[in-house]
């Protein structure tokens, strides 16, 4: 269970980010509404996970799917674009996580 609501922790995080944008510094309502409902839940959600996984290994798996999200989500919806370093930059964070996830004695399994 403690993977599910780090999972929910993640995407609330990644739609409150995104919502950022098009709030532009909280002046329009509807977008500033999902950032604040977004961090809350992204915030709730981390704090259940963090009764059984390490706060390190939480937050690393977080922030590594978190920024790969993000860039993903800024590409298709903002048109930026990822060249070749940020490519391979996302892959070295998405293997770090695998890295972690699967080797490591510190996450609980």
């Amino acid at each position: 269970m403690q993977w599910l609501y780090l999972a929910v922790a993640i995407v609330s995080e990644v739609i409150a980010t995104s919502a950022l944008k098009a709030s532009e510094g909280f002046t329009r309502l509807w977008p500033s509404v999902i950032v604040v409902t977004g961090y809350v839940s992204a915030f709730y959600f981390l704090s259940l996970t963090l009764k059984t996984i390490p706060v390190g290994v939480a937050y690393a798996v977080w922030s590594g799917v978190g920024i790969v999200l993000i860039a993903l989500i800024a590409w298709r919806l903002y048109g930026q674009t990822l060249d070749l370093p940020a490519i391979v930059g996302m892959g070295l964070i998405i293997a770090g996580v695998v890295v972690l996830n699967l080797f490591s004695k510190t996450v609980s399994h």
